[in-house]
């Protein structure tokens, strides 16, 4: 991979891969809904949607039919912790569009009749995520889990933050945290060096800005969240704390989430769904942030199953505790994981937003291989381990449902003063 650190601090990424005709192209910046205060609450998110709203030389019709037209596509995502908008297009496109990512970047127009339209497009989303208790319960595991702290709060924001918005604010606060410090441009696939030079050169008209400031220590509380909603189905969520994306346990955490849960094979899956037919989805899933991580198991299941599928969580934790993972779930998750980031490596999107996120939080590259081994050096013993330090540890809930009525024994906690829901 080659790297160019410009004097702004803007860094460019690129990993050739001369077997594929396909270009991904991303835009990289270090800010997302934990660098908010309350007034910006959802403004990286609501940035993200404006960035395609047009620029002085593209339209929002012009943006899309170009990207419909190359048979590739452009997007985005906004993170508790980052936004990135990217593209995969063929690589006789690569070079326009590189400049239609750049002008997006540098020249939005944020004109203030598309943005009220907008805001009612993001209310929207709100509302859409209001009606899926499965999103619901998530967010609601966040608050149980961080609040105060921002990573407590909904990526999206609220109605009365989203109706504040000007372009003004929206300014500063691109301003504030997209300058050369904060950004970085990934380029993989059948890309030459002279789009990369090109990059160098566009990106070097960044203002430097301010480094993203480091991150304070984020508490973790074992709060329980429950909101009464009429649903089908009840939505329970268990989380542990878990790990940073630096900390060396994460690859040994990551084996234990996909025997716990991560997989079709996974103790979770096998014994709720497949044996007992008790829930359509159940899985568990780490996420890492730069100073801490959550460990998710979440269940959707009938009210009426719902103290049996705690119960059947309860001794699968306790049996990884106090047992350990068995030879063959080793074996299977170690080959798992392995195939997955070897499989990675065919995809010029993969390749993009691994060397990003390693660049952005690691400062370096980590390259697949170097993975491989991470994950090759894990022991049966450092699994165990884990699951002695997040199973011995008393979980956050959250719950979504008809009665509101927690398993045990998470009604007695509640009823000792533990809830906040």
């Amino acid at each position: 991979m080659k790297r160019k650190e410009l004097n702004n601090g803007v860094r460019i990424l690129a990993e050739e891969d001369s077997r594929v005709r396909s270009v991904s192209i991303g835009v990289w910046i270090h800010t997302g809904s934990r660098y908010e205060n309350e007034q910006q609450a959802g403004m990286a998110h609501f940035i993200e949607h404006m960035l395609f709203k047009g620029t002085s030389r593209w339209s929002a019709l012009d943006i899309a039919s170009f990207f419909d037209a190359t048979g590739g596509y452009i997007n985005a995502m906004t993170a508790k912790e980052y936004t990135s908008f990217y593209v995969k297009v063929p690589d006789i496109h690569a070079k326009k569009a590189l400049h239609i990512l750049a002008d997006m970047y540098f020249d939005s127009l944020f004109d203030e009749e598309e943005m009220e339209k907008e805001k009612q497009v993001v209310l929207e989303e709100i509302d859409m995520y209001e009606d899926t208790p499965d999103d619901l319960v998530h967010e609601l595991l966040a608050e149980a889990a961080y609040s105060p702290h921002p990573l407590s709060k909904p990526i999206l924001g609220n109605e009365s933050s989203i109706r504040g918005y000007s372009p003004q604010s929206l300014k500063a606060f691109m301003k504030q945290h997209y300058g050369g410090k904060n950004t970085i441009i990934s380029i993989a696939g059948s890309q030459s060096d002279e789009l990369f030079e090109e990059a160098a050169a566009i990106f070097a008209g960044a203002v430097p800005g301010e480094k993203q400031r480091e991150v304070a220590e984020t508490p973790f509380s074992s709060r329980i969240k429950v909101r009464r909603k009429e649903t089908e189905q009840a939505h329970f969520c268990l989380g542990y704390e878990g790990t940073s994306l630096s900390n060396p346990k994460l690859y040994s955490l990551t084996m234990l989430n996909n025997i716990l849960g991560g997989v079709m094979s996974s103790r979770l899956f096998q014994e709720i769904r497949e044996d007992r037919g008790l829930a359509y989805t159940v899985f568990s899933h780490h996420e890492a942030f730069e100073d801490t991580g959550m460990l998710t198991i979440y269940a959707g299941t009938q009210e009426k199953h719902l103290q049996e599928v705690q119960d059947v969580t309860s001794s699968i934790l306790q049996s990884l505790k106090k047992d350990g993972v068995t030879d063959r779930e080793f074996q299977t998750v170690r080959d798992q994981l392995k195939g997955s980031l070897l499989l990675s490596m065919e995809s010029t999107s993969a390749a993009m937003s691994r060397n990003a996120r390693n660049e952005m939080f690691q400062q370096r590259e980590i390259s697949v291989e170097e993975m491989i081994r991470q994950i090759d050096q894990v022991r049966m013993q450092d699994i165990k381990q884990r699951a002695d330090e997040l199973f011995g540890q008393k979980p956050a809930v959250s719950l979504v449902s008809a009665a509101a009525e927690l398993p045990k024994p998470w009604r007695i906690a509640e009823a000792d003063g533990d809830s906040t829901g």
